[in-house]
């Protein structure tokens, strides 16, 4: 099952900060939707833990995330393998910055591969609250960074 996501925001911090703030796991990694634990391997690599649930299966998942492009104040691209209760995921997520007046317009985007019985057993609810736990953590995002 594949899910795709994405959307823009602005706010009023410029892009070398927002930048900053967006490849920093040791920041950005709380705002996950039941975030647990986040481990950096390098400068490039985490491991993120979050509990996870739907219908009957429920548990931690563990993402290995990789920042697979970059390029100072204006993109950068993650990639992500992991474990979830029921399957397993590939994540691609990622971010152009544009100034936007004072402050700095995000554009986000990304996908998630989701293989196992966890789609057919979740059926038709996966991707609506996939796509609600991806707002709540821009919602946190736009928070955090005004």
């Amino acid at each position: 099952m594949m899910i795709q996501f994405g959307g823009d925001f602005v706010v009023q911090k410029k892009p070398a900060e927002v930048y900053e703030f967006l490849v920093d796991p040791e920041r950005f990694c709380p705002l996950l939707p039941d975030y647990q634990s986040m481990k950096k391997q390098s400068d490039k690599e985490f491991s993120v833990v979050m509990r996870v649930g739907i219908s009957h299966i429920r548990g931690n998942a563990t993402v290995k995330m990789t920042l697979a492009e970059e390029k100072p104040a204006t993109h950068a691209l993650y990639d992500g393998k992991g474990d979830v209760p029921g399957g397993n995921v590939n994540i691609r997520a990622g971010f152009d910055l544009e100034p936007e007046g004072a402050g700095t317009k995000v554009l986000w985007k990304g996908e998630a591969q989701i293989a196992g019985r966890l789609p057919s057993i979740a059926g038709g609810l996966l991707e609506p609250l996939a796509k609600k736990n991806v707002q709540k953590l821009i919602d946190a995002l736009q928070a955090a960074l005004s």
